[in-house]
């Protein structure tokens, strides 16, 4: 019976074997297509990177040619004759005449004046051009919109006799800097953009990529330019199999159905079917007990997959990892000797085995607009794929925009690369996982997983898609945020990455917006993104004074800081900005906790109080003030340094472009002029943050030698106040000062404040007094 059974099912299987077979080669041609749609894919990203990297080439050859052509035309005689001779239009006529296809040549004086008295008709790019060539003392260029479309603008210092510091224009027709992208072209399926801070020069390709092209984005070396470059992402075939894996599926189920439409369902007699008897006599004869605990140990649900994954990375040796970037609030390093793409990479993959121990699996990623950041994204983004995470970069973007994003995008988890305020050739990380800022110990956690290597290997690496957020960003605050009047505001981004939202962000809440250093450029030409130092500011100063602005606002590297001037050149500092800020909260959302840094003014804690609210003083650092502030459940903070913490109607990060357009809206509502309204706000006598630079690994020990001293009965500071929640600040009735060490530089902060000159000067002394003995021959600088 057996027997006859087993005809009848072979049979039926031989009737059935054609249309099995049918069914075979149809899943085969899908994965057989997905995996050369995936080739394809992968091979137009390829072209595309030759295509951009040629064609940066080509640019950078151009703009360089240019640039030297200049040059020599300056030295030419007739040139020299009639700047010599103080003669503007001779000089700009000669210069015209010498050079085939210059469409215009002026010569101006060094205050620009005749630029400035309509300055929107003149040109906004004109006139950052003109000042970048005043300010660096050699030739520039930049792309202008001049003679009724776009062109290239160049510019360089001379000596007009009679006049002194003059510039001299130059415009020329846009081929000149362009002509190498026409020997290029991007793929059919493909994007290039010339890039200038946020509009696009020349376009090629598909625009409908134009939003995720800055992930690819790289720099024309001495010029604001860069070429944007984006592909579709790759799509995973079936199963989220690669191409690899999709072809060789397809192949085996190719295979498969040839045998079965050959064979006519026959399988070799090598592979019989198995029989009702069969089965029983095989489970009488099964394994004993001994051979059975012999055997491997059954496996439980979920273990299958970690023995299937790769095995995880060995150890990194520590002297091979440098301790020292992962600092107290974020990981930062100098580019090349303590952070490169392998180290990102590393950093990603043990980010990305946090994340998931927390059953978090999307990261958002973003980068400012350092020139290291995009091999730096790369390597984050392998990293956290290699540890299984989905990737979704959101390319070019201040770092509260990557913030913002973990909340729109509800990844609650995020990494900023970003070198934030610090000098140009360093970068580094800003990290929230499951919607807490990582600091401290979480910190060094990471270190630790990676030099022991506990670090998650997936099995199939994670996936990557490329999103646009920052018009969501500013529609988000736009719908929130409008002013109830105009104010005419001059926003300085420093050239960090804020350049490329501000101006269209305070535009959209109502402002009148004068755009300075606004162009995106990691080398920072004009002057470092950090507005906390007063010498930052000066430029920002002079630009609101000579448009007549209300207000000007200044950025840092990434945009997470705020600094603000008066339409009279006055620094509003952070902690009087932050009373402003108190009062208006508090309004709405009356005994409300204000936090503040130990850096801030003695006044903040009593406008706190009689705006209803409670205050509370905590330790620098952004880190730690999101943490205060989930665990107090405040409503603002802010530190002196800049960074302001909204949580009424935001969602409680540091972002100093929504800082402004609070600023700006507190603003518009009052009747009195920006400069009558802050100049209310109490005010002592203060210095702004003095640091004084001290060896590597003491700034800690040296302020713990401070604080014992304070703490001792020979207490110095008789009839003060002392706080140590964050280095030393004593309290006096008529003011205060602090000695803290930095947690990102080997310095001592310090900070003082005074009713009057006397007071300040007096606890000036006192602490001097205790710091020269325990820093020797390091001069104080106050």
């Amino acid at each position: 019976m057996s027997g006859i059974g087993e005809a009848q099912r072979g049979k039926s299987l031989g009737r059935s074997a054609p249309l099995l077979g049918v069914l075979l080669v149809l899943l085969a041609a899908w994965f057989g297509w997905s995996a050369v749609q995936q080739w394809r894919q992968a091979a137009s990203g390829d072209a595309l990177e030759q295509a951009r990297d040629q064609a940066v080439q080509g640019l950078q050859q151009a703009a360089s040619g240019q640039l030297q052509q200049l040059q020599q035309q300056l030295k030419g005689d007739r040139v020299q004759q009639a700047l010599q001779a103080g003669d503007a239009a001779g000089a700009a006529l000669a210069l015209r005449e010498s050079w085939t296809g210059v469409e215009q040549v002026e010569v101006l004086g060094a205050d620009l004046a005749a630029g400035y008295v309509d300055a929107a008709t003149f040109g906004y790019a004109r006139l950052a051009l003109l000042e970048s060539a005043l300010a660096d003392g050699k030739a520039t260029l930049r792309v202008v919109r001049d003679g009724g479309g776009n062109r290239l603008g160049l510019a360089a210092p001379v000596q007009l006799a009679g006049v002194g510091p003059a510039v001299v224009y130059v415009r020329q027709p846009l081929l000149r800097l362009t002509a190498p992208l026409d020997q290029v072209r991007a793929p059919g399926n493909g994007f290039l953009a010339l890039r200038q801070g946020t509009h696009n020069i020349v376009v090629q390709g598909d625009t409908g990529l134009s939003e995720s092209a800055e992930a690819m984005a790289r720099p024309v070396a001495g010029t604001p330019l860069r070429l944007a470059a984006g592909v579709p992402n790759v799509e995973p075939g079936p199963l989220g199999l690669g191409a690899l894996a999709s072809a060789i599926v397809a192949l085996l189920l190719a295979f498969i159905a040839v045998l079965l439409v050959v064979g006519r369902g026959r399988l070799p007699k090598s592979l019989p079917l198995p029989s009702r008897r069969s089965a029983v006599a095989d489970a009488d004869h099964g394994p004993t007990l001994r051979e059975s605990l012999q055997m491997a140990p059954p496996t439980v649900p979920g273990e299958a997959v970690a023995e299937a994954a790769p095995p995880p990375p060995p150890p990194v040796p520590a002297e091979e990892l440098a301790a020292g970037i992962f600092r107290a609030y974020d990981i930062r390093g100098v580019v090349g000797s303590e952070l490169t793409a392998r180290t990102a990479a590393l950093i990603g993959q043990a980010i990305g085995t946090v994340a998931l121990e927390q059953g978090l699996r999307e990261v958002v990623i973003g980068r400012d607009g350092r020139l290291s950041g995009p091999e730096l994204s790369a390597g984050l983004a392998e990293g956290l794929r290699r540890a299984g995470c989905a990737v979704i970069d959101i390319g070019l973007a201040p770092t509260p925009v990557v913030y913002f994003a973990a909340f729109h995008l509800r990844t609650g988890t995020c990494v900023a690369v970003t070198g934030s305020h610090n000098p140009p050739d360093y970068n580094g990380f800003k990290i929230v996982i499951g919607g807490e800022t990582l600091s401290g110990d979480a910190i060094t956690d990471l270190y630790q997983r990676i030099v022991e290597g506990r670090l998650v290997q997936a099995a199939e690496p994670g996936d990557y898609q490329q999103r646009e957020v920052a018009a969501d960003y500013i529609q988000r605050i736009a719908d929130d945020v409008q002013l109830d009047r105009p104010l005419k505001v001059v926003a300085d981004a420093g050239n960090g990455v804020a350049g490329a939202l501000a101006p269209q962000l305070l535009e959209a809440i109502g402002a009148e917006v004068i755009p300075l250093y606004c162009d995106v450029d990691g080398t920072f030409p004009n002057h470092h993104p950090d507005p906390s130092e007063p010498a930052n500011l000066e430029d920002l100063v002079q630009t609101v004074k000579r448009f007549g602005a209300d207000l000007g606002v200044a950025f840092d590297g990434d945009g997470d800081r705020l600094g603000v001037v008066t339409a009279e050149g006055k620094i509003i500092y952070a902690d009087r900005l932050l009373m402003l800020f108190a009062a208006d909260v508090l309004m709405r959302n009356p005994g409300a906790m204000v936090i503040y840094d130990v850096k801030c003014t003695g006044k903040l804690s009593d406008h706190v109080l009689r705006n209803g609210g409670s205050p509370l003083m905590w330790k620098t650092g952004h880190s730690l003030m999101k943490a205060k502030m989930r665990e107090t459940d405040a409503e603002l903070a802010g530190e002196m340094s800049g960074h302001f913490f909204f949580k009424e109607r935001w969602f409680g990060f540091d972002d100093g472009l929504y800082a402004a357009a609070r600023l700006l809206e507190i603003l518009a509502q009052r009747e009195e002029a920006p400069d009558e309204v802050l100049a209310e706000l109490p005010e002592m006598v203060a210095t702004p943050e003095l640091k004084v630079p001290v060896a590597e690994g003491t700034p800690h020990a040296l302020v713990a030698m401070l604080v014992a001293a304070a703490q001792s009965p020979d207490n110095p500071y008789v009839g003060g106040r002392l706080s140590t929640i964050d280095g030393l600040r004593v309290d006096f009735a008529d003011g205060w000062g602090l000695v803290r060490a930095s947690n990102t530089t080997p310095v001592l902060v310090l900070r003082f404040e005074g009713n009057d000159e006397a007071a300040l000067e007096r606890i000036q002394a006192l602490f001097r007094s205790q710091l020269q003995p325990v820093l020797g021959d390091t001069p104080l600088g106050f």
